[in-house]
């Protein structure tokens, strides 16, 4: 490099440029493997879901479950209770508020024909091959019903700048309990629809308990925010130093509000916060409010958005009165004001079914 007249020599030993190549396969290697590791997961999931529609269109020929009645009449009466025995178990899983108009599969026309073959030839069968047909129309109406949720909550998060699929990976973790196989034939099986029914509403279920955990109330007065995230002149040092967070001013013993739902996993003191309680909402995300005067919530608790954890304090590293608040990902700190302002409007118009019927409850955020 030539500078000011002065010639200046830079050595890259063979060894620098071992490593800065090793390096640099690894992270190319380590790019490809988790690109191919999402492949497979989305290609599983289409397969999957292909396989049960084929499963689908064969179960739902008339011709089939004619052949059914006329082998074994009580046999199909048995399968008849099973499947609303299954659908009395998922209901639970579904708001007050069931509205579904549409279906995925669309067994109706064929489960009219078999009502009409089974009462032309078999009368005392007839009554059993309706309420067959009953069943089959309110299964596809609630997988409809469970994706058109699932797609608005999944659209929600991703407005937020969070990763649904991140959250439906992280339902799967940390489960178990004793095996109850769920069947709705004599055989032990499961009817295809019945068994896409249970998955839509796994996955609806997985995201909207994902919506509650994003941070969408304010913890303290929105009109009393003092400094705001990222870097600025330390108060003690001056220096350029990261804020991780938002400060809220206040008096001391103001309330402090839960973000969201969430369980307390810890309340303690941490060296620079002072008193502090953090709430883990599932899915790696975090909120921590610290330099409290006083703790309202014990390790464990559950809260839910709103519910007040907390006053406002000084303790810690703290020039006078206030919260801090911050957001965590996965340990990283993140700015919490995009959530708070954000999430409210957006989770309102995930849970709304249509624009007359609102179904928000906890999307106010306080101010």
């Amino acid at each position: 490099m030539r500078s000011q007249g002065q010639v200046r020599f830079i050595t890259i030993t063979s060894r620098m440029q071992m490593v800065a190549a090793g390096l640099a396969v690894a992270v190319v290697g380590g790019w490809g493997l988790s690109v191919g590791v999402m492949a497979i997961s989305q290609y599983q999931a289409v397969s999957e879901r292909l396989s049960l529609l084929e499963r689908e269109a064969h179960v739902a020929t008339a011709e089939s479950r004619v052949k059914a009645y006329r082998d074994d009449v009580n046999e199909v009466a048995t399968d008849v209770g099973r499947r609303m025995d299954f659908i009395e178990k998922v209901l639970p899983m579904l708001p007050d508020d069931v509205v579904a108009e549409e279906t995925v599969s669309d067994s109706s026309g064929e489960a009219a024909k078999t009502v009409e073959k089974v009462s032309a030839l078999m009368p005392e069968a007839a009554a059993i091959a309706r309420i067959e047909q009953r069943q089959l129309a309110l299964v596809e109406r609630l997988t409809r019903y469970a994706d058109r949720r699932a797609a608005r909550a999944e659209a929600a998060i991703r407005e937020l700048g969070l990763d649904p699929r991140a959250m439906l990976r992280a339902s799967r973790t940390a489960q178990g309990g004793p095996l109850q196989k769920l069947s709705t034939e004599s055989d032990g099986s499961l009817d295809p629809r019945f068994q896409r029914l249970g998955l839509s509403l796994a996955r609806m279920d997985a995201l909207e308990q994902g919506l509650t955990g994003i941070p969408q109330v304010m913890p303290a007065d929105m009109n009393m925010i003092s400094s705001g995230f990222g870097y600025r002149s330390d108060p003690f040092t001056g220096g350029a130093a990261l804020h991780a967070g938002l400060d809220f001013r206040g008096q001391i013993g103001a309330p402090i509000h839960a973000a969201a739902k969430g369980r307390v996993s810890f309340v303690g003191i941490k060296s620079g916060y002072g008193k502090v309680i953090e709430v883990s909402h599932g899915n790696g995300l975090m909120t921590r409010y610290a330099h409290m005067s006083a703790w309202r919530a014990r390790v464990g608790q559950e809260v839910e958005a709103g519910d007040v954890i907390g006053a406002i304090g000084s303790t810690g590293r703290s020039t006078g009165p206030h919260l801090h608040f911050e957001v965590r990902i996965n340990g990283r700190a993140v700015n919490p004001r995009p959530f708070l302002e954000t999430a409210p409007h957006v989770l309102e118009e995930a849970r709304t079914d249509t624009p007359e019927r609102s179904t928000a409850k906890n999307g106010a955020a306080r101010g």
